[in-house]
């Protein structure tokens, strides 16, 4: 039976890509950014199971009226797919303030917002998916993605509680964290950069700078084959609770648990 899906950030990168897989398994897509036309110019399908509603997820209300609209024409959201979200990279002392909020407002708070809207109807139904778009630096944070990294390890510990609390209701979750994907992802069109100047820093950034210059365009992972393996997930009965995906992530990952694995040895060594 053909699910409903909404998907946030679907104008590009990821999230595009799995609305277009999701339309091609037949399901009904709810895709929102924020603003409509965006959607319908990048996923260019005009299929009658493609909705493109616009939504900026840092405006509670906006997601609340989202969902309730999604549930008025279709009945249910049997899958979510809180995918919007953008990096500031660059090194922590180069941010104001107020960009680092804003990186938490959109990444955390604003996927928290869509998620407290569209629960409630899948706790009353009793079932659902929670797909969450995280990264597989929310596990693993290097120099220069302190900030970004911050937003996603909330975003892990949130959901990691949060889908123990919904399992007991039939709603399950599942926490995506990719490694570095072929999209805008590294660009200006979604990445921002610290505009605070501070000298003993200058060299390490540029050097950071040339590498996510380099990156951009040359990520290793196709994001077309992780939405079909999303999209295949949310047809399965049982879907794991996490999918660390590219070899680059599970490089990190594993390296990230092999330390943490000696961390733990020599604490407990320490008495």
């Amino acid at each position: 039976m053909a699910k409903v899906w909404l998907v946030t950030g679907a104008s590009r990168g990821l999230g595009r890509e799995i609305t277009r897989a999701a339309l091609d398994a037949g399901e009904t897509v709810v895709a929102t950014a924020r603003f409509a036309d965006a959607v319908r110019e990048g996923v260019k399908s005009y299929h009658d199971r493609l909705h493109a509603l616009a939504l900026d997820v840092t405006a509670a209300e906006a997601a609340k009226a989202v969902a309730a609209e999604t549930i008025r024409r279709f009945g249910s959201i049997d899958v979510l797919v809180n995918n919007a979200g953008y990096a500031e990279l660059g090194f922590f002392e180069t941010f104001t303030d107020a960009a680092v909020r804003r990186q938490f407002e959109v990444n955390l708070f604003g996927t928290m917002n869509v998620a407290r809207a569209v629960v409630p109807y899948m706790r009353k139904r009793r079932s659902g998916l929670l797909v969450t778009i995280s990264s597989v630096s929310g596990l693993v944070s290097n120099g220069g993605g302190s900030v970004y990294s911050a937003s996603k390890f909330a975003v892990e510990g949130w959901m990691e509680g949060f889908a123990q609390e919904l399992a007991p209701f039939g709603v399950r979750s599942l926490l995506v964290e990719p490694g570095m994907l072929r999209t805008d992802f590294m660009d200006s069109k979604s990445a921002s950069f610290g505009t605070m100047d501070i000298p003993d820093y200058a060299e390490a950034i540029a050097h950071y700078r040339a590498f996510v210059d380099g990156a951009n365009g040359n990520q290793p992972n196709d994001p077309k084959l992780l939405a079909a393996r999303i999209v295949a997930l949310a047809s399965q009965d049982e879907a794991p609770a996490r999918l660390i995906y590219g070899d680059d992530a599970i490089q990190w990952a594993g390296a990230k648990v092999d330390k943490l694995r000696a961390e733990i040895t020599e604490s407990a060594s320490c008495g």
